[in-house]
Formats: structure tokens, sequence, C-alpha cells
């Protein structure tokens, strides 16, 4: 059975999460961090808003070819503050989509490990396009059992983004999408195969 969500931030304006959740969402990741001190204004009210609704909430980190351990520390922390690393939220997810990162699976690794160290989380989303899955990154070198992938490709069919692997969990179908309780396009997202909601849960 496929799950389905959205991921917003401040570029979206969610007016209603309870007729979000009608409407078929169970998971909402939102925008808390981006580089070393950027921390989307939004975010403390989606996240508590989707959990009032009984959307599970999430948090993402947009990142930067800038210190891994300073981006960790500010991440971690943000997500502290809203309780989006309590059990019941959605994974923690690292999108990677910026230019100019030397080895972008080294950084990964690495953000990866100071994570877990720093919050005892062990769950981690990657989230990329289709481009940077087939020429960039290398998930068989990181991701373990506790990572799995997101890819965000376009094709208007939700859970089947046309690119494998064992990991590939979830697949941002749209960046048009139209959501009752969200004013205009919003991101929306549906797993990939078996997986479910439950399989990128923190217990």
């Amino acid at each position: 059975m496929t799950d389905y969500g959205v991921d917003v931030s401040h570029y979206n304006t969610v007016e209603d999460w309870n007729t979000v959740r009608g409407n078929n969402i169970t998971y909402a990741v939102m925008k808390v961090t981006e580089s070393v001190d950027y921390v989307d204004p939004t975010s403390d009210d989606y996240a508590n808003g989707a959990r009032g609704a009984g959307i599970a909430a999430g948090g993402y980190h947009f990142a930067r070819p800038v210190d891994v351990g300073a981006q960790v520390a500010h991440f971690a922390d943000r997500l502290k503050e809203r309780d989006l690393l309590n059990s019941g939220s959605v994974w923690p997810a690292l999108d990677m989509e910026a230019e100019g990162f030397g080895d972008a699976n080294a950084f990964i690794r690495d953000f990866i490990a100071q994570f877990r160290e720093r919050t005892g989380v062990s769950g981690m989303l990657v989230y990329a396009n289709l481009n940077w899955w087939q020429t960039v990154l290398r998930p068989d070198d990181w991701a373990d059992n506790n990572v799995l992938l997101w890819i965000a490709r376009y094709n208007g069919d939700p859970g089947n983004p046309g690119w494998s692997h064992p990991k590939l969990a979830l697949h941002q179908h749209t960046s048009e999408g139209t959501v009752p309780g969200i004013a205009g396009d919003v991101d929306r997202n549906a797993t990939v195969g078996s997986y479910t909601r439950g399989h990128f849960t923190i217990q």
C-alpha cells in the first residue's frame, strides 16, 4: 500500500493541516535548516500543525559544501527544539542538491556519523534528484540498514520513479502538486515498492 506525503518550506502556505490529513496525506517533511545558520521560519508552526492533525512530521536540512560538524549541530539542535527527534517522527532528511561538493559521498558519510553521535537517532533519509543518483552519489558506500533513499523525479507516476535501488523508499513525483489545505503548488511524495511510512519513522 502506497503512503502519500508532502514536503514544505516557507515557500508554501499551509492553511489547514486537518484538511491536508483528510486528503490521504500521512507524513510531512518540513525544511528546518540550511548551511550552518539558516532556520526556516515556518518549521516550528508546521511541525506542530502537522502533528496536531495526526500527520507524522519530520525535518530536512539543505546541505551546503561547508563545515560538516557545524551543519550537523545546527540541524540536530533545531530538530530537538521542534520535537522532531521524538518517537513517531519521520526520519531526519539530508537534502543533497547544492553545487560545489568536492566529494558528496564523503560529506554524506561524515554527516550521518556525526548526526548519530550527537543525537542517538540512527535513521536518515538522503534526498537527491535523478541525475545525482545516477552520476554523483554512491549509496552503497554509505547507506547502511538505517539509511533510506529519496529521489526527486517529476514523471507523474507516484512511487515509480524509473530508477531503482534496494534502499529507495520515497519518490518526490511532482513539485506542482495540489493538496486541499495548502495554497498553491506543493511537492508531493509517495512510498516506493514495499516501503511504507513505518520504514522511515523513529521508533
